[in-house]
């Protein structure tokens, strides 16, 4: 793509998603599922298809030209996060967190593997060992930027609230050690050579390397902001530090037989984790920096909307199996945070309704099937039955989120003093001589 055709792309993309908030608001849908519809339309199988310049992705490789925005954006998403792990909230919470965290994602594998098994025996020919496997591995993953979108949308609050957004960060550490766990027995099943650095070795480093440059990353942001009196400086150097700590943790090392590399949700979750303790400024940059990324987050959105592959319904294996992946993924989330939030004693709301709010799933298990190409030929049946996953929760998901903090009482309505301000200004505006 040229940059005259990028820009009009992105122009159009970003205009879509906001048009379509409208014609979704009196159905009372989140916006997130607005902007991803937006981005099905405006993607290579619906105006693509026309081949205009500018008028909406005419393929897949125009979609994977914007790739840097969706980095940018989940590196906002998670340093914003990270805003959720202050110690004063971790004394209270940081257990039931932790437990739930790491018990409702073992539940999701076992129960997608578990599933897939039965399914393997059905249609060995169609679904093998190493692709359930890594399936179930997969299963673990939870999308923090639609949750965080409709959290913020709603403005919900509460501890139902409180505890997920940390949850579904520590949905991307457990992942990174399920999956790497799951599909290195996956290769080894292949190849028939095992690799104990690669299922071992390299997932910790990943994850303690990525804790260990956020937090120096955040630290370093902290000292910068004390050079400035301005808020105007202070926000300008914290977009900037967003943006250096999503580009280095890009990087990847080799050192003989060990793989440096780095989980970027987890770089910048540790950024805003450690900057919300320590600079007491953080929660007016963080709040003005939430503004500031607001047209990212729905470019962001209408990007993956694009990016959803919608031909994978055309074979039936791939949607019988997608479905078993859907249900069995779904049943372990719920039952999983159901059981672990009993045994940490939270209240009868969070037990009912946090499992709902933990099914979104996209860019973190995207990462991971893309990995799975490394299988060859069975990545492909994991990736589509991955990509077909991800086109339900995507769009069903917030939905379900904003149902579940709603019926948990986090989600108010709007105040009728608010509503008839509201509508004074806008008649008072109306009714403005005009010169």
């Amino acid at each position: 793509m040229n940059f005259v055709s990028t820009l009009l792309s992105v122009s159009i993309a970003l205009l879509a998603g906001l048009i379509m908030t409208r014609f979704f608001k009196p159905l009372k849908l989140p916006s997130v599922t607005a902007y991803l519809i937006a981005g099905v339309l405006v993607g290579p199988y619906c105006l693509g298809q026309l081949h205009l310049p500018g008028v909406g992705f005419d393929s897949g490789e125009a979609v994977s030209g914007l790739a840097l925005v969706s980095e940018v954006a989940l590196g906002f998403i998670a340093f914003s996060i990270g805003n959720e792990f202050r110690v004063q909230d971790l004394k209270k919470t940081g257990k039931q967190a932790l437990v739930i965290g790491v018990f409702q994602a073992l539940a999701a594998t076992l129960l997608v593997d578990l599933a897939l098994l039965a399914v393997h025996f059905i249609i060995p020919y169609k679904l093998t060992v190493p692709q359930l496997i890594t399936l179930g591995a997969i299963a673990t993953a939870t999308a923090p930027a639609a949750t965080l979108m409709v959290v913020r949308q709603y403005k919900a609050k509460g501890p139902l609230t409180k505890l997920l957004l940390p949850i579904v960060a520590l949905d991307d550490a457990v992942g990174l050690i399920v999956f790497a766990v799951s599909f290195g027995i996956a290769k080894t099943m292949v190849s028939g050579t095992a690799d104990p650095i690669s299922i071992l070795i390299n997932p910790l480093i990943e994850i303690a390397c990525s804790l260990a440059l956020g937090a120096v990353m955040g630290w370093v942001l902290t000292q910068l902001e004390k050079l400035f009196n301005s808020n105007t400086n202070r926000l300008n150097l914290t977009i900037a530090a967003v943006f250096l700590t999503a580009s280095l943790s890009m990087l990847e090392i080799p050192i003989g037989p060990v793989h440096i590399q780095f989980s970027s949700l987890l770089v910048c979750m540790m950024l805003g984790t450690v900057f919300c303790n320590i600079c007491p400024l953080s929660s007016d940059l963080m709040t003005a920096s939430d503004k500031w990324t607001s047209p990212l987050f729905a470019l962001f959105f209408v990007i993956s909307g694009a990016e959803l592959e919608l031909n994978v319904f055309t074979d039936v294996a791939i949607v019988v199996i997608g479905v078993v992946y859907i249900i069995f993924r779904s049943l372990g989330k719920y039952f999983g945070a159901l059981f672990s939030a009993k045994l940490t004693k939270c209240s009868p709301q969070i037990c009912k309704y946090l499992g709902i709010t933990l099914l979104p799933q996209a860019g973190v298990a995207l990462g991971m099937c893309a990995t799975a190409m490394q299988l060859g030929e069975q990545g492909n049946l994991i990736r589509n039955i991955t990509l077909f996953a991800v086109l339900i929760y995507e769009l069903v998901g917030p939905l379900l989120t904003r149902q579940a903090l709603a019926a948990a009482g986090e989600i108010h309505p709007i105040p009728e003093e608010v509503k008839q301000r509201r509508q004074t200004k806008l008649d008072a505006a109306k009714n403005e001589p005009k010169e």
